[in-house]
């Protein structure tokens, strides 16, 4: 895994962006004047008439997207993940959620990974405020190649699609010609001590965490839950018949996102224990993408030892 190339899921997004262009006449890409960062300047620069610059102005930009949703096209309005689920979440609401409309929404800089912008840019609340819109599906890919896939089953997809991207470069692991399929997790590895459910970077992590803990002696299983709603129910509870405990791990709060929707299940429905890994109700920082991830627990070594320290308590 030492050689393993990093590209990040924003490139992902970008790329499907042009590959939906070409396949698609009524694919038309909107942005908030971020069009090299979101990495839409691809489908800029091949279909200039149907990308629309609507300034920093994020709100009217949802407000635009819906309209144009109503007349049959399909729209991907991208911006920071700040920006799009935080300054524009009435207009996402009203204007997108409520009427149901065929929108996606491409959010880019998610996370405590955005780095050295600090804590204003660092949303890690997204996936929870999208999660509690009605109909809303909301999807965190892991590597550029499953981003990739995910925008383009967003548009196959009828109805309001949430896609959060990261500007960190991360290790890809899926093969090209992946393909995703909303509301279905991903078995990494079958294990029976613990399963480790992970979204965005923190798959990765997870992965690395795995080799350290079975070189330990651990079995763990690891599993992929990009998509955070719909959760892919019957994964998450053969994970817990399987395991009997269950580790969680997202670059995001733990409150409202991965970790609480496979907490609510299982609540409910199987009764298991859970640790969550996550941003811990506190705001982020500035520093590099690495240096923070260390820094909030958002790292394999931290994930061994939440694992190690979990399998110790009967």
């Amino acid at each position: 895994m030492a050689d393993i190339k990093k590209i990040a899921t924003r490139d992902g997004y970008g790329k499907a962006l042009l590959r939906l262009g070409s396949e698609h006449s009524d694919v038309v890409v909107l942005d908030a004047d971020l069009a090299s960062a979101t990495k839409t300047g691809m489908f800029k620069q091949a279909y200039p008439d149907r990308f629309f610059d609507c300034g920093i102005a994020e709100a009217n930009m949802m407000c635009v997207a819906a309209g144009l949703a109503t007349t049959g096209l399909v729209p991907f309005a991208s911006s920071f993940a700040m920006f799009a689920a935080g300054r524009a979440y009435e207009q996402v609401r009203n204007s997108i959620g409520y009427p149901h409309l065929n929108v996606k929404i491409g959010a880019t800089h998610g996370g405590l990974s955005v780095g050295e912008d600090g804590a204003s840019h660092q949303c890690c609340e997204d996936l929870a405020i999208m999660r509690a819109i009605p109909g809303m599906v909301v999807i965190c890919p892991a590597d550029s190649v499953e981003a990739e896939a995910a925008t383009v089953a967003a548009y196959e997809y009828k109805g309001p699609v949430y896609l959060r991207f990261g500007r960190m470069a991360v290790p890809v692991f899926h093969e090209e010609g992946f393909q995703f399929v909303i509301g279905k997790g991903e078995v990494l590895r079958s294990g029976k001590d613990v399963a480790i459910i992970a979204n965005g970077l923190m798959v990765y992590e997870a992965m690395q965490a795995a080799e350290q803990l079975t070189a330990q002696g651990y079995d763990p299983m690891i599993i992929n839950m990009a998509t955070v709603k719909p959760l892919d129910e019957e994964l998450v509870l053969f994970a817990a018949r399987e395991c009997g405990k269950i580790v969680t791990c997202e670059e995001h709060s733990v409150m409202g996102g991965l970790g609480e929707a496979v907490c609510a299940l299982l609540s409910e429905k199987l009764p298991t224990p859970v640790r969550r890994i996550g941003v811990q109700d506190v705001f982020g920082r500035s520093g590099s993408a690495r240096e923070l991830l260390d820094a909030f627990g958002l790292s394999a070594e931290n994930i061994v030892d939440t694992v190690k320290d979990f399998l110790s308590k009967d």
